[in-house]
């Protein structure tokens, strides 16, 4: 097997403490990031312990849906403990010596994140349970009858897993987890103080009051706010002397295609499909797919758990269904005045 650093694939991103994106606002401490307030306390008490202890941080997963700050949360820990933290993602470890590579260039107590963990092909998988338990690698040297194995030690380190699919993790790998913790959406007061947040470091202009109306449409998701506001930003700029103002955030809004409940133009889509055609529901998910021209994957991971959390979908054994109540809602927003009911 050739681990050779030079020959490996993967877009391996690896960051100290001290750098910092230059187009968005990073947290660099606890009390910088804002929300998930229960597990902050939590993570800051584990590193607190590890770094007091001088070891390594226990093994650990971070499951929720995208946008939430996993990696921004993993990037604090690697900045308190002041160690590197490298980056890459499961889907593009495609061979094992491509973590093997990964696993022998970190130095001691660095953090390892894996983005979509789930995701990561089951024979390289299997190479992360000796290295988590035992801070090894098995190495095969040579093919055929020669060939032998050879054990290759590694620096005790932190494998930190993100997932939006937690059940898709298999036993063996979620046992060899110490730490086991879940994101939730955000508060649109949160995401309100995350908008003033990032505005200041924009250079923007902003009342409480625009960033509630842009927190509002954000979806609960930070990473989906400070989107909305980077636009919010261009018209400001263009339309207003840099001001984001109440109205210029209703009237980018409305530019933007996304309603006062956050609904964009495919979320329309698919509650209008479901209302119209299947007259509520319920509908497969094959189905539901075909007729909006989205793949499952994207329906189930970037629309359903929003559409979810507000009442506008839910899940049946037969399908995905309009909840009565929104159902009248949306007959009279697509239909007009004509109902089912």
């Amino acid at each position: 097997m050739n681990i050779s650093n030079d020959q490996n694939p993967v877009e391996l991103i690896s960051q100290t403490p001290d750098q910092e994106q230059q187009y968005d606002f990073t947290p660099q401490t606890f009390d910088d990031y804002i929300g998930q307030l229960a597990l902050k306390e939590k993570l800051n008490i584990y590193v607190q312990a590890c770094k007091s202890r001088s070891e390594a941080l226990d093994h650990m997963l971070l499951f929720g849906p995208p946008g939430l700050g996993k990696t921004t949360l993993c990037q604090i820990m690697a900045n308190i403990m002041n160690v590197s933290i490298k980056i890459c993602s499961g889907p593009m470890l495609e061979r094992t010596g491509d973590l093997v590579a990964i696993l022998s260039g970190l130095d001691k107590h660095d953090i390892l994140f894996i983005d979509e963990i789930h995701r990561t092909p089951s024979h390289v998988e299997e190479v992360l349970y000796s290295a988590m338990e035992q801070f090894k690698v098995d190495v095969i040297i040579g093919q055929g009858p020669g060939a032998r194995t050879v054990s290759l030690p590694l620096q005790p380190f932190t494998l930190i897993g993100a997932t939006t699919q937690s059940g898709a993790i298999s036993a063996p790998l979620r046992s060899r987890f110490g730490i086991i913790e879940a994101l939730d959406f955000y508060s649109a007061q949160d995401l309100s103080l995350v908008i003033l947040q990032s505005a200041r470091h924009l250079n923007l202009e902003m009342c409480p009051q625009a960033a509630e109306l842009i927190a509002i449409r954000a979806r609960g998701t930070p990473r989906i706010a400070k989107k909305l506001l980077r636009r919010i930003r261009d018209f400001a700029q263009v339309k207003n002397n840099n001001v984001a103002t109440p109205q210029l955030v209703n009237e980018t809004m409305i530019t933007l295609g996304i309603d006062e409940y956050g609904l964009t133009s495919i979320d329309h889509l698919i509650l209008k499909k479901i209302v119209v055609d299947y007259h509520g529901g319920p509908i497969g998910l094959d189905t539901l797919a075909s007729i909006t021209g989205q793949d499952k994957e994207t329906i189930e991971s970037v629309y359903e758990p929003y559409l979810l959390k507000e009442g506008f979908l839910e899940k049946t054994s037969k399908g995905r269904q309009i909840p009565h109540g929104k159902l009248i809602h949306l007959q009279k927003k697509f239909l007009g005045q004509k109902t089912f009911l």
